[in-house]
């Protein structure tokens, strides 16, 4: 069986996809469990900086976020300087902080909804999936966020299906993770 600190090794030891970092996607519907399992496998991972798609998304482009990846943190990744990105504070709608991480990390977690995009996929050294379905995942982020939020989750979960449909990540996972345990499946190989 798969447990968190033999994944953390496996995905250690993948050779650097994106300049000297080892770039590992955690992807999976809105409320599957996606950032706190990318918080346990950034701790198992050595303190892995992490960044955060919901950083980069905004009201307007939920999923429109690629060029600001690209530009903020890709790029820098692959050409082995300091990550400098902006942070969007879904409160007052707009870019309020910056997230820095150090130049070429050894591995470093992506988490959102659309980490494992075809645009990002070439850079990737690892591609995990939260295994929980979009009903569920969707009635978990509802629970969480509450009912003012209603509205946003309506007009997130239609977004989200038109992503997933015109660019499906759970076909490219290399690994399953369990949505509500957060136990590892097996290799989706």
């Amino acid at each position: 069986m798969l447990t968190l600190d033999s994944l953390a090794a496996r995905l250690g030891a993948l050779e650097p996809s994106c300049g000297a970092t080892r770039l590992i996607a955690v992807d999976g519907y809105a409320g599957s469990g996606k950032t706190t399992f990318a918080a346990r496998l950034a701790a198992a991972l050595g303190d892995a900086p992490v960044v955060h798609l919901d950083d980069l998304a905004t009201h307007d482009q939920f999923f429109d976020w690629t060029g600001r990846l690209l530009d903020e943190v890709l790029t820098p990744l692959a050409e082995r300087r300091p990550v400098r990105h902006r942070v969007y504070d879904w409160n007052t709608a707009r870019f309020d902080a910056v997230h820095q991480i150090g130049a070429a990390p050894p591995l470093l977690v992506l988490e959102g909804v659309g980490a494992g995009r075809r645009a990002i996929r070439p850079r990737l050294a690892a591609l995990l999936w939260m295994e929980l379905d979009a009903v569920t995942a969707r009635a978990r982020g509802e629970r969480r966020d509450g009912p003012e939020q209603a509205e946003f989750w309506e007009r997130w979960f239609r977004e989200q299906s038109t992503h997933f449909r015109s660019d499906p990540s759970r076909p490219f996972a290399d690994f399953l993770v369990n949505g509500t345990s957060g136990e590892l499946f097996a290799h989706a190989a």
